[in-house]
């Protein structure tokens, strides 16, 4: 038995086998092979190769149609790299000379080869570092594609452990087989925890060498509440936990009968609980919740997992079937948040060195007009449905907030034009997640009908700290005061210029984060949809006066985790369970 210790980021127990998925960017190990197998290995070669070729002449053919010459080119670049002898023969030399697997052979020379480019002055010929690795990627993959695992092919309930999990890989999750995650990498606001806490499976991460801890088929146990993962349990900690299991369901049924309850202080203060969705399957669930509408409907997702664009009809039947579950009770839809590590990135030749800081979310969609108009189109055909609102993501400055308003402006021209009818007066709203955004947010609210104040960007960029690398995410805090007294300033703002204020990001599904909130000034809430009845009975559970006191002793805190300890224990003896 072997326990490890992770970031709890989606509570719950699960126990299972695991399934182990192993990430596309690894190094190969050098494994060496018996001098019986050169034959078989310097084959595997040669298919690799075949395999790229074809793979690539069928993509150069689809590009053929867009007339994509540029695209053309780098395949033609690539293709000849597999196409040179010499290349191959260099390759199957090491594999019969040093006795090692066609994977690491490949690997290992590729690699050679992208170094010594990346250290030539020359900028064109270092730039084809890129290449090299992407050639390397694509044959590595052609080898160990029959032996890797997919979550697509699950098929029983396991526990999925993996170094870390792409948004594609998180939005493709079965929910009927996936009974608990464990990763590597990532952290409280990673796109694994966003995902398993919409789904309510258990899930801890940073769990560092984690994948070469466990072989697949391993009994794991998944403490979503307490951050530890077990491997191979002893049956007196399988029986234990088993017991936790139990006493949590327990819970979880205590609070759903408080689901047609209202989100009232015990002094008679109503505060909004919603929900955060990437799919319209997800809006009952927040209903059923208890939740009164939707607060952050991620739409990016319906570019996950697919090779071509959602087309505006595709996007219009998503919004209606939402809109459609809450009628006249809110919905308010981010604008794609594309980008940083979704979608973009995985199709750019030459990737961005920093993409958290590059083309993402509004500036991706000020730059790529026609699918954003696409989006705008499907969403004010379905204002007309009820109460939906638009939010554009990342806003960092008042020009990038006129600018998308001025191309929403152009998409309500085309529908008058087209005799379309649409909500003419839709509320619009902005993401306030960069430090721009909250020292500026008296200035961005004479222009903006609401604010949602997006915790998870904003503690990062604040911090400076990538929230999804395990070897800073200790760092990582929204409750650091820094990010407290942005997430101050912007409330206040806000106010002052009468302007609806929320808190979407995942600080708001923190039962210890909740009384701090309300402390500040925030009445309305948009949360996973598990942590609902959690959240709610902690909100029915005090007073506002009992919130003022905590915001003002914390604010006066100047440490993360003197903040930490005093929220967490604030919280405990309201609901002890949750702990």
């Amino acid at each position: 038995m072997e326990i490890k210790k992770g970031i709890a980021v989606s509570p719950g127990i699960s126990i299972g086998k695991c399934f182990v998925i192993d990430a596309e960017d690894y190094r190969i190990p050098r494994r060496l092979i018996e001098p019986s197998q050169r034959l078989t290995e310097t084959q595997r070669v040669r298919n690799a190769f075949k395999d790229g070729i074809e793979e690539l002449t069928r993509l150069q053919a689809e590009q053929d149609e867009i007339g994509g010459q540029k695209i053309k080119d780098i395949f033609a670049v690539h293709l000849s790299y597999l196409r040179d002898r010499t290349l191959r023969k260099k390759i199957t030399d090491m594999v019969n000379t040093e006795l090692v697997t066609a994977e690491f052979a490949v690997s290992s020379t590729l690699r050679d080869i992208a170094s010594h480019f990346t250290k030539v002055k020359d900028v064109y010929i270092s730039e084809r570092a890129a290449d090299i690795y992407d050639i390397e990627h694509r044959l590595v993959g052609h080898l160990v594609g029959g032996k890797r695992q997919d979550i697509a092919a699950l098929k029983e309930e396991a526990v999925i452990v993996a170094r870390e999990l792409s948004p594609t890989q998180t939005a493709s999750f079965n929910k009927e087989y996936v009974k608990g995650i464990a990763t590597g990498a990532g952290g409280r606001t990673s796109h694994t925890a966003i995902v398993a806490r919409s789904l309510g499976i258990p899930a801890v991460v940073a769990l560092e060498d984690i994948t070469e801890t466990v072989t697949a088929g391993d009994t794991v146990i998944i403490d979503g509440n307490r951050g530890i993962v077990i491997i191979n349990p002893d049956d007196n900690t399988i029986e234990q936990y088993l017991e936790y299991a139990v006493e949590y369901t327990e819970l979880e049924h205590r609070l759903d009968t408080i689901r047609e309850k209202p989100a009232e202080t015990r002094d008679g203060v109503r505060v909004m609980l919603m929900g955060n969705i990437e799919f319209p399957d997800e809006a009952q669930g927040v209903l059923q919740k208890g939740g009164e509408g939707i607060g952050l409907y991620r739409t990016e997702f319906l570019y996950l997992n697919r090779n071509t664009e959602p087309t505006e009809q595709e996007h219009y039947e998503a919004y209606s079937r939402t809109v459609a579950v809450f009628k006249s009770r809110p919905v308010v839809l981010r604008t794609v948040d594309l980008g940083a590590d979704k979608y973009t990135q995985s199709r750019r030749y030459i990737r961005e060195p920093n993409p958290f800081l590059g083309l993402r979310s509004i500036r991706f969609c000020l730059q790529n007009l026609t699918m954003f108009k696409t989006q705008l189109h499907a969403i004010m055909r379905a204002s007309v449905l009820g109460d939906l609102k638009i939010m554009f993501p990342l806003i960092t400055n008042l020009q990038e907030l006129m600018q998308a308003k001025m191309i929403l402006g152009d998409v309500m021209e085309d529908l008058d034009e087209e005799g379309v009818p649409y909500n003419k007066n839709i509320k619009v709203g902005i993401m306030v997640e960069t430090p721009s955004a909250a020292l500026t947010a008296s200035m961005l609210a004479r222009d903006s009908d609401f604010f949602s104040i997006g915790t998870n960007d904003l503690t990062q960029y604040t911090l400076a700290v990538d929230r999804g690398n395990e070897l800073v995410s200790t760092l990582y805090s929204a409750v650091d005061p820094a990010v407290l007294r942005l997430i101050r300033t912007v409330i206040q703002d806000a106010h002052k210029a009468q302007v609806d204020v929320s808190v979407c990001g995942e600080m708001a599904s923190e039962p210890e984060s909740v009384m701090l909130l309300l402390g500040l000034g925030v009445r309305t809430l948009s949360i996973a949809a598990p942590m609902i009845p959690e959240i709610k009975q902690i909100i029915r559970s005090v007073t506002i006066e009992e919130c003022n006191k905590v915001a003002r002793k914390v604010l006066g805190m100047n440490s993360e985790r003197q903040i930490s300890s005093f929220l967490r224990d604030a919280v405990r003896k309201i609901l002890p369970e949750a702990f």
